[in-house]
């Protein structure tokens, strides 16, 4: 993990490094932005294929519940991917 020290313009804006948008971001300029407590976490926004995640999930009642809302459960699975990676 590399770091870096930016400074917060007086809009609040960051400018993110050219090698990462070039390795990151490719032809894409959307990112995912999960606040936690004290955390920003930046993640590029890439199309996922769902049918990867075919017969893979346990149907468990929290699961089902957020399958009633398809927002709530793709932030489910985003938070799940990336939280598996740390």
């Amino acid at each position: 993990m590399k770091t870096e020290i930016r400074k917060v313009d007086s809009q609040g804006r960051i400018v993110l490094s050219y090698k990462w948008r070039e390795k990151e971001l490719k032809d894409n300029n959307e990112v995912i932005i999960l606040e936690e407590k004290g955390v920003l976490k930046i993640i590029p926004k890439k199309k996922i294929d769902l049918t990867k995640f075919f017969d893979t999930i346990e149907l468990d009642e929290d699961l089902l519940e957020k399958l009633e809302n398809w927002s709530e459960f793709e932030n489910y699975l985003f938070k799940k991917q990336y939280h598996d990676r740390s």
